[in-house]
């Protein structure tokens, strides 16, 4: 496959991987679309049934009847498969996407993670003040304490010494992991975040056994 832009083959691979959700579910989006009042609810609907975007879901409510059949499935499922094989391969663009050389581990109250969940505070709350800073470790020490939640580090280790570039947060909700990451505003499109959600996925895999791991990005 020529497609060699990195986020064009990940917006194709997500819209893929929507349709194929959509038609192994193709009963319960038929009845979300019917019960919608209009298209806009319609879209909104579907997003949150396959647990993805709306721009995903637009082209979920586009698919045509012809494609519902065995023979088009199999298709989409062979491009989806084309599809990662690409994302596996496009390591020039963002070349921390393989995880080679990158960690995750458990966030400690050392000066270095908590000047990342600073800069994280400060990013994603708009305030990365030491009571703000202090709130949401207090929040992770809590969540972890009582074992409903894993807050990780992800850490570059290609240098001489690691380097803290993100976070990857999995907090339980019922029998569900919710996964949320995060990198560093200037570490982004090198593919910091594609290597700390394969590596985070293990982990909490092994630290919530039995749970579904629901990815939910950015934090």
């Amino acid at each position: 496959m020529a497609q060699t832009n990195h986020d064009q083959v990940l917006d194709r691979r997500e819209i893929a991987a929507a349709l194929l959700r959509a038609l192994e579910q193709r009963h319960e989006v038929l009845d979300a679309i019917v019960e919608s009042a209009d298209r806009a609810e319609a879209v909104a609907a579907i997003a949150a049934l396959l647990d993805t975007t709306e721009f995903c879901a637009e082209a979920v409510l586009n698919l045509p009847f012809r494609r519902l059949t065995k023979a088009e499935r199999k298709k989409i499922r062979e491009e989806l498969e084309d599809l990662d094989a690409v994302l596996h391969w496009t390591t020039a663009a963002r070349p921390y996407a393989t995880g080679a050389h990158f960690r995750v581990r458990p966030i400690t109250e050392t000066a270095a993670d908590l000047q990342l969940l600073e800069a994280r505070c400060a990013d994603q709350l708009g305030d990365g003040s030491k009571e703000r800073v202090a709130a949401e470790q207090a929040r992770g020490n809590a969540l972890m304490s009582d074992e409903s939640g894993m807050w990780l580090v992800a850490e570059d280790l290609s240098g001489d010494e690691p380097t803290p570039v993100g976070f990857a947060f999995g907090e339980l909700e019922g029998n569900d992991v919710e996964v949320r990451i995060w990198v560093r505003p200037e570490l982004r499109k090198q593919g910091y975040g594609t290597a700390t959600l394969k590596q985070a996925r293990t982990e909490l895999a092994a630290y919530f056994p039995g749970s579904t791991l629901t990815v939910r990005t950015p934090a």
